[in-house]
């Protein structure tokens, strides 16, 4: 999650001969919208371990689909760019040994990605998910999706592994686990903000990494492959649930057996008849309610239902201001929210890892006097909507309002600039920052007011006023 929104480039026209590719694609984009796992399958995760009702997020809208023929891929009805560099051949003189893999061949593939670092890997058959895409289609009729696509965009798509590999005949599903020391030591003085914990590394790039260990283990055998993670092509949480890695929580998450959530998930999807593992993991939350009482919006409406427009997670990579109901609840965050996960009591008997994620914190100062090219590259893994900056600018300022000091200079100061910021829709953020924080009127001056945007919409108040897009 190297960052999935660099770097993209278009297929290479040199191979001509229409011989189909098998493709280990990265997402275009950083889908960090990590939110957790859902308890009816779901899919990917919005930004900070909540994975928003059975349905929900899944990474980016990203080319990882089908074969890739004269550079097209099949099955892909968007542009074709693809980074090269995770395109895998089949090896030369390296065929299929027929319908049946090879006796051992599972247990090879699964070795590979436990010594690559996944902390749980198995394998799912290929069937559509059915009952998920029943889930995704009545969670959007509720409008619990808050105006997300990823998997929602396309549930016939995201609940049928087919449709990524014509001719797929098994998932090699895996897991890694993202546990992190929470913060690092803060600047005495200096208001800071949290970050999810999934987010403060490149984890998705170490979990495509493991799953490219197996991958490779089945294309030197003679069998295609592709690599889903982060993305919105598949419903990640169910697949795993049905290789028997684990079981849907009440908040949603995929919790591994015996383990927790602190886990990322994704798949290698492989025409290999590979034959399924294990047993499905029963329910283990019996009479457990923390999540759904521990949210600080309430957003886990009933057991493992999440309504996403009441979802910090969520509403942190929603375009549009802010809602104003959530924006004291939003506390410290500025990307994830970790609470529902926090206390699940399986994740609290977990012991936590000495290590510090790279950028499990952020000065809120620095980030709002940075420039947009300094902010994306330091942040251009995380999703952040239409790749622009100011909507990282709108979390932080929040954040000011929520912990700065209302009579430190710097802080007084930066609330000023941004109380006259030609982006309207940062100037409302300033100005409520400022008068959360107790400052004199003259300094809280309100700018005009303008509608609420809908989580998933943005009413077109940046510079300019033209719309900002939703990616």
């Amino acid at each position: 999650m190297a960052p999935a929104g660099r770097g993209r480039s278009v297929l290479p026209h040199g191979d001509s001969g229409l011989r189909p590719v098998p493709a280990v694609l990265p997402p275009p984009r950083a889908r960090s919208l990590r939110a957790a796992a859902s308890s009816p399958p779901g899919s990917g995760t919005l930004g900070g371990g909540l994975r928003v009702g059975v349905e929900a997020i899944e990474g980016p809208v990203t080319p990882t689909l089908g074969a890739v023929t004269a550079g097209r891929i099949e099955g892909y009805d968007g542009p074709a760019r693809l980074a090269p560099s995770r395109v895998v051949r089949r090896p030369s003189g390296h065929e299929p040994a027929g319908d049946m893999p090879p006796a051992g061949l599972r247990s090879e593939v699964l070795e590979a990605g436990r010594r690559a670092g996944l902390a749980a890997v198995g394998v799912a058959p290929v069937e559509v998910f059915e009952s998920t895409r029943r889930i995704l289609h009545r969670r959007k009729a509720q409008g619990h999706h808050g105006g997300m696509q990823f998997t929602y965009r396309n549930p016939e798509r995201s609940t049928d592994p087919g449709r990524i590999l014509p001719g797929a005949a098994a998932l090699v599903v895996g897991a890694l686990d993202y546990a992190r020391a929470t913060a690092s030591e803060p600047v005495p003085g200096r208001p800071v903000a949290r970050v999810a914990r999934y987010a403060s590394d490149d984890v998705y790039g170490a979990l495509r990494s493991a799953l490219g260990a197996a991958a490779r283990v089945l294309a030197d055998h003679g069998y295609r492959t592709v690599v889903v993670a982060d993305d919105n092509a598949l419903v990640d949480r169910e697949a795993a649930r049905r290789a028997g890695l684990g079981y849907y929580g009440k908040n949603s998450n995929l919790l591994l057996e015996n383990s927790g959530s602190w886990v990322v998930l994704g798949s290698v999807v492989t025409d290999a008849a590979l034959p399924p593992t294990g047993e499905r993991v029963p329910d283990g939350c019996g009479p457990c309610r923390r999540c759904l009482d521990g949210c600080p919006t309430g957003a886990i409406v009933a057991a493992g239902v999440v309504d996403a427009r009441r979802c910090l997670a969520w509403l942190l990579q929603a375009t549009g201001d802010f809602p104003m109901e959530f924006r004291e609840a939003l506390g410290d965050r500025l990307y994830g929210c970790d609470d529902c996960q926090e206390v699940c009591p399986p994740n609290r008997r977990m012991p936590e890892a000495a290590e510090v994620g790279e950028q499990a914190s952020v000065d809120v100062l620095d980030l709002l006097g940075a420039a947009d090219e300094e902010l994306m590259e330091r942040h251009g893994r995380w999703y952040i909507p239409a790749r622009d900056p100011r909507y990282l600018r709108r979390n932080a300022l929040v954040v000011l309002g929520n912990i700065a000091d209302g009579s430190d200079p710097e802080v007084v100061g930066t609330l000023r600039r941004y109380q006259r910021h030609p982006d309207r829709m940062l100037a409302r953020h300033a100005t409520w920052a400022a008068q959360r924080l107790g400052l004199e009127p003259e300094i809280a001056t309100v700018p005009a007011a303008a509608p609420a945007a809908s989580p998933g919409g943005d009413p077109g108040d940046g510079p300019g006023d033209g719309p900002a897009g939703d990616s």
